[in-house]
């Protein structure tokens, strides 16, 4: 009772007005996610894989916005956030309140997974119902597989102490001998098999290497009783600053990230994962890694599900594909699969990719034939993240070594993609490309290609503008839009963003793009503003946008004005939502939706107007704070308009949708879609499948 008394203010504490703390936010899109893999209409091998994802997600969250928010306690305690008004110390604890009841929720989620498992034809087995038999075999696996993979350790006056790394499993012993008691500590190899698949038969039955350890684990400390044990996770602070002075020109910017990335895992604890909160091991723990007991969460059967994400090798293929979705390869229009040059098709009509649906091939294609095709001149291309086994890196290099001007700017500080980034900045260099590590303190996440080519004795152009990253892995994945054009104004803006980009100018404005942290938010308000004044003269204001994330004050607060002002704003909000609709007066004319299902909506579409009057933008930017006014951002307009209108429809599409979608309500409560009677399901994703299939 007193647990769902601190939920209860922890809720009312979150929402504050026409607005709604981004922390409780977030939380609430992770259990949406958390939802999918509870939900029976999904096939049971993807229950599996939400579940490992909402407990990577939450690990994340840890890392990075508590951690931030462990750092404003620090460093300015009495800092109110902008919306809610909320110190970090009161955000921390709703937090934790809120982090609780969802680990709850999680067990409960994988005891009916693991049923649903066990039905199917695959057992986890608890420690409870391992038998005498399975017990010698589970035995005899730990000491000949597991044992040689253990880091074991006595604390002592020698070795008085242990750090304990982010993220990693530990068990705990307090340990006697001869009537001398002291702490032991076991780490496990992350190399170790997370399970072990146990006698034979029709039902494969398998053991978790956490049930191994807690059942074994004291085997490997020979001639010590055991008293009391404990396993646990620690999870460190990973915000840290990436920022260099303007003027400090005596260091190469990877110098600086390869500091940061030893120094993160040097951080302070934000997290402290135990089995068994009773135990008399848990005081020790908390010392030793310096957190307070709020920091505490008790986690009984695992830390990470991870493990999930591979039950279907258990299964028979059939069976294993049969559990996932149907399989889907993107499309490729016959017209690109068939041109005998993508140069020349791009320089005919724009074309439009749509991610996962469609297939990238295209865009990597072109970028190939660009690196032996004659009339090019020059590429470049902004990164931000990168498959590890990267085609477009390897055009990039070909494109070089045939002379080419090539030009990457590559962001090092993409939170844990740095390490990959390092990588193929020196790839690139080596093959001889100019390399620019982003622009001052201001992250370029951008996603543009520019390529110059010459044309009999002109100048041509041709453009990538996207909403996601140059990643094939990830292409498959999250849904994004692109657009490949040649039309010379949008050509000529994009060299002069790399232009800029290189001389670290931010203060230009661009024909047709809106670029952060400049004219991207001052042109989305200004065209708020348009459909205000429509409203106002009596016209139909009209407002729909598609995007991960809105958190910025100054764009919520004008999408309220258009509100008051009667403009129809229909937002797709995949994860966080500051601003709260319905509320009379204010925000009635607001709606918010939020779609989680079996790809990862990415895509930012940003739409004003109808018919004639309307003008669309695709961007890489989200409205967060973070996009608008402390990135390099851009928004591409549409203008070839059955581009635009192929963009428009997919956004409607995906607001109507009624299987997956999720209502932000009044109330701040998120409440999944309600079809009338006889009304036929949408589900915008496999609808979205469908249209494509028939596109091959």
């Amino acid at each position: 009772m007193k647990e769902d008394n601190a939920l209860s203010k922890a809720k009312k504490r979150f929402i504050r007005g026409i607005y709604i703390n981004r922390e409780y936010s977030w939380l609430q899109f992770n259990s949406r996610v958390l939802r999918q893999a509870n939900d029976p209409t999904n096939p049971l091998l993807e229950q599996c894989k939400f579940l490992s994802i909402f407990g990577s997600n939450l690990d994340e969250f840890f890392m990075v916005r508590v951690g931030s928010l462990f750092n404003e306690n620090v460093s300015d305690p009495d800092e109110e956030e902008n919306k809610t008004g909320l110190t970090p110390a009161k955000q921390l604890a709703g937090i934790m309140a809120v982090v609780r009841r969802l680990y709850k929720e999680r067990e409960t989620v994988y005891r009916a997974l693991r049923k649903r498992l066990s039905k199917a034809g695959v057992r986890i087995l608890t420690d409870e119902e391992i038998t005498p038999r399975q017990n010698e075999l589970c035995k005899q696996y730990f000491l000949e597989n597991i044992t040689p993979l253990l880091s074991l350790m006595v604390l002592d006056a020698k070795h008085p102490m242990i750090r304990f790394e982010n993220m990693r499993h530990y068990m705990l012993y307090e340990l006697e001998r001869n009537g001398r008691r002291m702490i032991g500590v076991l780490y496990v190899n992350p190399a170790a098999e997370r399970l072990f698949c146990v006698g034979s038969g029709k039902k494969a039955k398998v053991v978790p290497l956490e049930v191994l350890l807690r059942r074994f684990g004291y085997l490997a400390f020979t001639g010590y009783e055991v008293k009391h044990r404990i396993m646990l996770r620690v999870t460190r602070n990973a915000d840290v600053d990436t920022s260099i002075s303007d003027a400090d020109d005596g260091h190469d910017f990877s110098y600086v990230m390869r500091q940061t990335i030893e120094r993160r895992s040097k951080l302070g604890a934000v997290r402290v994962e135990v089995d068994d909160l009773s135990s008399p091991l848990c005081s020790f723990v908390l010392k030793q890694v310096g957190a307070g007991e709020e920091c505490c969460i008790e986690a009984p059967d695992f830390f990470s599900y991870s493990f999930l994400g591979g039950m279907g090798a258990y299964f028979t293929k059939e069976q294993a594909a049969a559990l996932k979705y149907p399989p889907f390869k993107g499309a490729v229009d016959p017209v690109l699969r068939d041109a005998p040059s993508l140069i020349d098709c791009v320089s005919q009509r724009d074309v439009f990719l749509s991610y996962p649906y469609e297939s990238m091939s295209p865009l990597v294609e072109l970028l190939e034939e660009c690196a032996k095709d004659e009339r090019v001149l020059s590429v470049m291309i902004t990164i931000y993240r990168l498959a590890s086994h990267s085609r477009i890196v390897d055009a990039l290099c070909r494109a070089c070594e045939n002379g080419k001007e090539v030009t990457a700017v590559i962001e090092l500080s993409a939170r844990f993609d740095e390490e990959n980034n390092l990588h193929f900045a020196e790839k690139l260099r080596d093959a001889g490309c100019n390399i620019i590590y982003g622009m001052g303190n201001y992250k370029v996440h951008s996603k543009i290609v520019s390529v110059v080519l010459k044309k009999e004795q002109e100048l041509a152009y041709i453009t990538h503008l996207g909403t996601g990253n140059y990643n094939e892995s990830t292409a498959k994945q999250y849904t994004d839009l692109n657009v490949i054009t040649a039309n010379e104004e949008i050509g000529e803006d994009a060299v002069a963003f790399f232009r800029n980009i290189g001389i670290g100018n931010t203060e230009f404005s661009y024909k047709h793009l809106l670029v952060a942290p400049e004219t991207l938010k001052e042109g989305i308000l200004g065209y708020i503003d348009r459909e205000i004044a429509k409203a106002k003269e009596g016209g139909a204001g009209r407002i729909a946008m598609k995007m991960n994330s809105l958190t910025d004050k100054t764009v919520i607060d004008k999408l309220v004005e258009a509100s008051c002002a009667g403009v129809r704003v229909r937002l797709l909000v995949r994860g966080i939502c500051c601003l709260r609709p319905g509320v009379e007066g204010k925000t009635e004319n607001i709606t918010v939706t939020s779609v989680v299902g079996r790809f990862l909506e990415h895509s930012r579409i940003y739409t004003f107007g109808e018919g004639e009057d309307r003008v669309t933008y695709i961007s890489s930017a989200d409205m967060m704070t973070r996009n608008t006014d402390k990135r390099v951002e851009i928004a591409a307009p549409l203008l070839d308009k059955a581009v635009e209108e192929q963009v428009c429809s997919y956004l409607e599409l995906m607001l109507s949708d009624n299987v997956k979608a999720m209502h932000l309500c009044e109330d701040g409560v998120y409440r999944p879609a309600v079809r009338a009677e006889g009304e036929k399901e949408i589900n915008g994703q496999e609808e979205c499948i469908r249209l494509a299939q028939k596109l091959q």
